[in-house]
């Protein structure tokens, strides 16, 4: 069965669902989307085993959340948006999967990353250009360092760089990669390996495995949130950076 929304799709077989980014050509995330995204996943989490997150379209993944809202008068609201994403899957039962391909940048890379398992194509391309707006990204700054460690979170987020695929692997981001016209052959892969096994012990072995990472994400991202609407938002450089986005233009750093 699919449904469509103005912003996602949403297709289930049995108890595997597929959950399509649809904002071509790169699914850039606003506030609509994230808020269809929290709806649908409210839902799945409860009846699916499997969820397989995707992008539309041939350019990419998702290159991450809507710039416009950024903005002083928009930003609480996104974030409470995209977050509550990542706190239903955090509570979920159900195995998540990126399917990645293209570009997979800032909230877009936030949302791969953060699901249990990552199958890339080989050109796909990961970062959290973040820093480079005046800003940074609230759940990779909390899963990062449990993911790959604070040496390379740092060197990732504080620089904004994009990395390949390989690389990705290598600090533990992605799980496999594939060619790229076999994203959908290597999803199905993986799947058929995960279905074999009992659900019941999938689901508490992976309860388990999260449970020894020893991540309170929940009030860490909390911590993070404050940190960006109560400090961050409140400089000079967050408010040049979005706007000089906007304007399509270098920023001029203030320093404060």
């Amino acid at each position: 069965m699919t449904t469509q929304t103005s912003t996602i799709r949403v297709r289930t077989e049995g108890r595997t669902a597929w959950i399509t980014l649809d904002r071509p050509p790169l699914n850039i995330m606003d506030i609509a989307m994230m808020r269809e995204l929290d709806h649908a996943l409210t839902d799945l989490v409860k009846r699916c085993d499997f969820i397989v997150f995707e992008g539309a379209g041939p350019k990419g993944f998702s290159a991450g959340a809507e710039v416009k809202d950024h903005t002083p008068d928009r930003v609480a609201d996104m974030l409470h948006a995209f977050h509550a994403i990542f706190c239903i899957l955090a509570h979920a039962d159900c195995v998540t999967i990126a399917a990645v391909h293209g570009a997979c940048l800032g909230g877009g890379c936030e949302l791969a990353t953060f699901c249990n398992f990552v199958v890339a194509t080989e050109s796909a391309k990961f970062g959290q250009p973040e820093i480079k707006l005046g800003c940074f990204p609230p759940v990779a700054v909390v899963t990062f360092p449990v993911f790959i460690g604070l040496r390379a979170s740092l060197d990732l987020i504080l620089t904004g760089r994009t990395i390949l695929a390989l690389e990705a692997k290598q600090l533990g981001l992605v799980s496999r990669i594939v060619p790229d016209d076999a994203l959908a052959a290597g999803v199905e892969e993986l799947l058929g390996e995960l279905r074999k096994h009992s659900p019941a012990v999938v689901r508490l072995t992976r309860w388990g495995l999260l449970d020894r990472a020893g991540m309170d994400f929940e009030k860490h991202l909390r911590d993070a949130e404050e940190l960006y609407l109560d400090e961050l938002m409140k400089t000079e450089d967050a408010q040049e950076g979005i706007r000089a986005f906007l304007e399509k233009r270098a920023p001029v750093w203030q320093g404060r």
